[in-house]
Order: structure tokens, then C-alpha cells, then sequence
């Protein structure tokens, strides 16, 4: 009989899977990638996999939740940096042209995985909307913070998502560029 597994083992595992799913999903997209490809990326058993997540569906929605914490952590560090608030403003439009030029760039999984599952999964379109209003909470901050209000705080926010699209398609950190310039145009207005 094998050995019990431990709680650090399954930690680990679920971690490489959830790498794993992560990677591959927003590679080659949601429907292209079955479960046998995220065994053999995870190098788990499937009786494994589904023992983590009986569903393909909560194995998406576990790696939206997770990119979302540390795509926004990330974010935030990065924003942080900045004493200025203004400054902190135009750091949002820095980090995402850095973001855009990163080997494998493809865009932003929640459009990418709401364009692939649209309102077929309603658990995935939680997870999408629920990134969506964090990101724009922050974005909402950060303009408060340099004085601007709800209504510029929801321009910025559309400029930033704006130039995620528009780089998911197009590729290369301009998008972001221009977005930044718009943004700041818009907060000397204050």
C-alpha cells in the first residue's frame, strides 16, 4: 500500500498544476487545451488532477483567482514605488507596457477567457467580472489619490483596459504609451 500523501506534497502538486493549467490555457486557449495536455504539462495522474478539481471549470477559475492576486500584487508593488500620485498613476501605464513586451504576451486571460466561455460558465464569468471590478477599485485609488474622481477614475480605468486589448491584438508597449499620455492629459485637467 502506498504511503499517505502529505499536506506539502499536495500543496506542491496542486502549485504545478495550477502552473501548469495556467500556462497552457492562456498559451493555446481554454477549449484548445484538454485535460490530458494539462496531465502531461503537470506530470500528475488525472485520477490526481480531478481529485484537486473535478471539473476543467474549477480548475479555470482557480487559476483566473490566482493570476488575479499576483497580477495585482504585482501591479500594486510596482505602483507603490512612487511617492507622487500622479506619479503612481502614470506607473499603472508603465507596468503594463513592461507587461506587454514580456516573451509570450497574449493579452488578458479574463477577456481571453471570457471570449472563450462568454456566458457558457457562469463561474468563469464571476471570476472574469470579479478581476474587472478589483482592477478598476485599484484604478479608482490611485486617481482619487492624485485628485481626480469617480468619472476620471472610470476613464482611466477604461484607457488601461483599452490598452490591454488593443496590445493583446497589436502587440508591443505603444498602446500603453498612448493610454499613459491620456491619462495624465486627463488629471492636469484637476
Amino acid at each position: 500500500m502506498p504511503a499517505p500523501i502529505s499536506e506539502e506534497q499536495n500543496r506542491r502538486d496542486r502549485e504545478v498544476l495550477l502552473d501548469a493549467a495556467e500556462g497552457l490555457f492562456y498559451e493555446h486557449g481554454i477549449r484548445a487545451v484538454g485535460m490530458d495536455a494539462v496531465r502531461a504539462g503537470a506530470g500528475l495522474p488525472l485520477k490526481r488532477i480531478y481529485r484537486f478539481f473535478p471539473a476543467k471549470e474549477e480548475l479555470l477559475v482557480e487559476v483566473l483567482r490566482r493570476r488575479d492576486r499576483r497580477w495585482r500584487g504585482d501591479l500594486a508593488e510596482h505602483v507603490g514605488r512612487e511617492d507622487d500620485p500622479r506619479a503612481r498613476v502614470a506607473a499603472v501605464f508603465d507596468w503594463l507596457a513592461e507587461w506587454f513586451t514580456r516573451p509570450g504576451f497574449r493579452g488578458c486571460a479574463w477577456i481571453n477567457a471570457f471570449g472563450e466561455m462568454g456566458t457558457a460558465s457562469e463561474a468563469v464569468l464571476a471570476e472574469v467580472r470579479a478581476h474587472k471590478e478589483a482592477f478598476r477599485a485599484q484604478v479608482e485609488g490611485w486617481v482619487r489619490d492624485a485628485g481626480g474622481g469617480r468619472e476620471e477614475a472610470d476613464a482611466v480605468f477604461l484607457l488601461a483596459e483599452g490598452a490591454i486589448v488593443t496590445a493583446g491584438i497589436s502587440g508591443g508597449p505603444a498602446p500603453a504609451r498612448r493610454a499613459r499620455a491620456a491619462a495624465e492629459r486627463l488629471l492636469q485637467t484637476r
